[in-house]
């Protein structure tokens, strides 16, 4: 029996044990994730391990409701330590789900602790990490810098100024580029009632009226020169499903004013408005050299009551399981018939649809760009063992799996880190497999080389870092 979690942690044959030595030494470019960039600038150290592990983990707070812990110890008003306890009470049920990994390679890596949390050891594992905490050494800069990671994309809204971007770009203590993504999610969310809100707001960044269609398109335009001043390599779109409906020119003013107007448009409106907007940004991305990132399949805040309770991002998401291959096809080709379609990650949350997503790269890959078009790291559901090895297994058996760009924590905790590790030992050991089982050849010096490309080089040679 192998120990739990030792140094060969998921390496279960020599050849994983030799690729992850090289893997494990490569840097960490963490090109998506939902990092403040105002909390990177300021950079205070926590009071406790409570307020730096459990203060952003929707993934945490899943299993806490799961286990049937009070919402009260999750997002409510407890303390600390009875939000700490209330968690370690969960620990040790959560059997095979990557929390479990995650939770104990955050002990290991960043406080030196090897037990397992559990309530037998909660008292213990709460004093040693408040113990180190408060000695220093883990504030936001500290942490980025302790895991490796030199360059970090994070996610903002069109309407943001990037003034913590900017402050830390002039900041040459740093060493780690904290570089913005383009994220124009409230300007396509034509339906939410938070739209008018979300115009006032960019009226006031842009400075100028934004009362048509036309005047709004100009705008956003101007904020990706802006951005792309700023150090911007990347965008982020986030669809249930990618639409691609068409009208006319006048028709696309007329869902643009039904929307300032609070007025929910038809799903037909939404969808035409959502084409052309999409289309017309992608084009600018194509110009401006950027990466567009597609994510999709999200069923987003399911929960009514826990909705008007406690707001978006807490938990209550899951997968959704529309048609989607059609709408993306056409996106893409349109795109592609016009010169302009950009480099592009695509993200799938419904593991049904891994061949759809996987065989869609093949059709728009570009010569003199190696996989121009990336099938995205197993994201949010499916960022767990089983859902790695399928990602790559797919990967592997419809594209270049040398070329991948590999993994990103898409977190809002500073200490998500070693989930790149995590990453890199189901490569590693995905690989080290097809060598062991005969089916492909163990040259070490080139799948080291794979290993470490697949960890980082491949990343920052595709956004160009």
């Amino acid at each position: 029996m192998k120990k739990f979690m030792d140094d060969d942690f998921l390496l279960s044959t020599d050849t994983a044990k030799d690729l992850f030595r090289a893997a494990k030494e490569m840097p960490v470019f963490d090109w998506h994730c939902h990092l403040s960039p105002k909390e990177i600038y300021d950079n205070k150290n926590p009071d406790d391990i409570a307020e730096l592990w459990l203060s952003y983990d929707h993934y945490k707070w899943r299993a806490m409701r799961s286990f049937g812990i009070d919402e009260k110890y999750i997002t409510g008003d407890a303390d600390g330590y009875d939000k700490f306890k209330a968690w370690a009470k969960t620990m040790p049920y959560l059997i095979g789900n990557p929390l479990y990994h995650w939770t104990h390679l955050e002990l290991q890596r960043y406080f030196g602790i090897y037990k397992t949390l559990s309530p037998e050891t909660c008292d213990e594992i709460w004093e040693k990490c408040n113990a180190k905490i408060k000695k220093g050494g883990f504030s936001p800069r500290e942490l980025i810098e302790k895991s490796g990671v030199v360059c970090v994309c994070t996610t903002d809204d069109p309407a943001d100024t990037l003034e913590y971007h900017k402050l830390l770009a002039k900041d040459k203590s740093f060493s780690c580029r904290v570089l913005p993504a383009f994220r124009p999610e409230k300007a396509l969310g034509i339906e939410l009632p938070s739209f008018p809100e979300w115009l006032s707001r960019m009226e006031k960044t842009a400075g100028v009226k934004i009362d048509s269609y036309k005047t709004l398109k100009e705008v956003l335009k101007e904020r990706i020169r802006y951005f792309d001043s700023v150090g911007c390599l990347a965008c982020d779109h986030s669809f249930s499903y990618i639409p691609y409906k068409k009208c006319g020119v006048d028709e696309l003013e007329e869902i643009f004013r039904k929307g300032a107007a609070g007025e929910k448009p038809t799903e037909f409106e939404c969808d035409c408005y959502k084409t052309d907007l999409l289309t017309e940004l992608a084009k600018e991305y194509a110009a401006h050299d950027w990466v567009m990132e597609l994510h999709v399949g999200a069923l987003r805040n399911n929960n009514t009551r826990m909705f008007k309770k406690i707001g978006a991002d807490s938990g209550f998401d899951s997968i959704d399981d529309c048609n989607t291959a059609s709408g993306l096809s056409k996106f893409l080709d349109s795109l592609d018939s016009q010169n302009a379609l950009p480099k592009t990650v695509i993200f799938n949350l419904n593991p049904r649809d891994n061949f759809v997503y996987g065989s869609m790269i093949g059709n728009f890959q570009g010569s003199g760009n190696y996989s121009k078009i990336q099938y995205g790291a197993a994201w949010w559901f499916n960022d767990n063992y089983d859902g790695m090895r399928k990602q790559l297994a797919t990967l592997a058996n419809l594209g270049c799996l040398g070329k991948f760009i590999g993994m990103v924590t898409d977190s809002r905790s500073f200490l998500s880190y070693p989930r790149h590790e995590y990453f890199r030992r189901i490569l590693c050991e995905y690989i080290g497999d097809l060598v062991e089982e005969g089916k492909y050849p163990r040259d070490m010096e080139f799948l080291k080389n794979i290993a470490e490309d697949i960890s980082y080089n491949n990343a920052a040679a595709y956004f160009g870092i």
